[in-house]
Parts: C-alpha cells; sequence; structure tokens
C-alpha cells in the first residue's frame, strides 16, 4: 500500500516546514506501506520557493518539490501534482500548506483500507489550532455517519454538514470522476467530494484525528461564512443538478 500526500503551496515560508516535519515523521509499524509527499510550489514570493531549494534534495526519499512559476488556483494545483507525479495505484491525501498531519493519520488509514476493501475514499475528524498550534476547544471536527450517498448528499446541501481536506481516496476514483474542477474559485474540494457520492461512493468513516487545521490570518477561507457557503453551495449544485434532482436532493 502506498500513500501519496499532496500539498500545493503558496506564500507559506512561515508553515510549510512544520507540514512537512508532520508528514516526515509518520509512523507506520507494524503495517508495511510506503509514503510520499508531493508539493507544488506555487509562484511563491515569500521566500518559499528558495527555501525549498535549500532544503530539499533532489533523491529526498519522502518530499518531492514540482515548481510552478505562474500561479495556479488549487484545483489545477491539486491536479497537476496527482497527474503528473503520482502513482497510478496511490491513496490521495491531501493536506494544506499550513496544516499538521498526524503521525499515526495514514496508519489508521491503511488499517481501515485493509478492513474496508473495495472502497475508494475515506473521511476522518480533525482539529482546530491557532497559529501558534494551540488548541481551540470545542471547535473540533467530526465526520458524520450516513446510511446512504443520497442521505450524505441532502445533508450536505442543506448546509449541515461539510468535508475539506480530511480525506483519503484513490487515484483510481479521483480518475474515475475527472479530478477537481479546475474553474470552479472557492470550495474545490467538496465539489469533487460530491462527485465522488454522485458516481455511488459512500466514504468509510474513520474514528482517528487525521490533522490539525490551523486557523490564522492569512487562511485561504478567511472570509467564508455562512452566507458564502451557501453560494458555493448553489454554484455546486447548478453543476450537477439533473443528476441530483434525479435522487430527489433539493438545491440549497
Amino acid at each position: 500500500m502506498h500513500f501519496t500526500v499532496i500539498t500545493p503551496t503558496h506564500n507559506r515560508r512561515a508553515y510549510l516546514p512544520e507540514a512537512i516535519d508532520s508528514v516526515r515523521a509518520t509512523v507506520a509499524a507494524p503495517l508495511d506501506f510506503s509514503f510520499e509527499h508531493l508539493i507544488c510550489e506555487n509562484a511563491s514570493t515569500d521566500g518559499t520557493a528558495e527555501w525549498l531549494e535549500e532544503t530539499i534534495e533532489q533523491q529526498d526519499d519522502v518530499v518531492r518539490v514540482r515548481t510552478q512559476t505562474t500561479l495556479l488556483k488549487a484545483g489545477p494545483a491539486r491536479n497537476l501534482l496527482i497527474r503528473e507525479d503520482a502513482p497510478a495505484d496511490t491513496w490521495i491525501v491531501p493536506l494544506d500548506d499550513d496544516d499538521l498531519l498526524l503521525q499515526r493519520a495514514l496508519y489508521h488509514y491503511a488499517r481501515e483500507i485493509e478492513q474496508a476493501p473495495g472502497r475508494p475514499w475515506l473521511v476522518a475528524d480533525f482539529l482546530r489550532v491557532d497559529q501558534d498550534r494551540r488548541y481551540l476547544p470545542s471547535e473540533d471536527y467530526y465526520a458524520w455517519r450516513f446510511e446512504t450517498p443520497q442521505d450524505m448528499l441532502r445533508a450536505i446541501f442543506r448546509a449541515e454538514h461539510f468535508i475539506q481536506g480530511n480525506v483519503c481516496y484513490s487515484r483510481e476514483l479521483f480518475d474515475a470522476v475527472g479530478g477537481y474542477d479546475e474553474e470552479i474559485e472557492m470550495a474545490e474540494d467538496l465539489d469533487l467530494y460530491v462527485r465522488f457520492l454522485l458516481a455511488g461512493h459512500l466514504p468509510v468513516i474513520c474514528p482517528h484525528i487525521s490533522h490539525l487545521h490551523r486557523f490564522h490570518t492569512s487562511n485561504v477561507s478567511i472570509g467564508v461564512d455562512a452566507d458564502k457557503h451557501a453560494q458555493d453551495l448553489r454554484i455546486i449544485y447548478d453543476k450537477y443538478a439533473g443528476q441530483l434532482q434525479k435522487q430527489g436532493i433539493e438545491r440549497p
């Protein structure tokens, strides 16, 4: 079993080193799996590119860096890493460049994959911390269990439930649904997961913490309030309205 952690990065010199270190700290034993960390250096101007060039060796056994001189949105940057650099039979784990993967996150995903053969994606819980890695009480994220993909879609489009970087999915499933939408401005990850559900795949709910999601003053999601989230949901719904309506999913 192999895992590919993917991280597009833009102007995250202050946080990216900790994200990389967190992946390197992965503990696989006693399971037998391999892992890598693919980074798209996405036209940074704050010294991130120079730090990566100085720090990451070309023959690094975990980290590989792809340099992108023209700034890409998150969806195209993730697509580039997966389609150009990830093995065909790998499991993809997205990690934002300011977040921290827990040491046993991949181990727990591997255990769940072994116990649920044929299930192509998984969802875990995560915790929120501030910019200095201090735990934010009452801000935990817990994935919900659903009986059917339709039940999960209804909860998503009612704005009752959401998913972001707390996932692991097979490269095969990614290819089958066409990857990340390269035009959507926000919520490109949720858009991808909606297509997983439309394809009939309910995620395995994993009872572990995947990562620490860091809140700070330059988060990409700053300003995404309930109204903005509702707008994003309407954009996604309208893309798949025909399929969703056939399944009885009402427009948000």
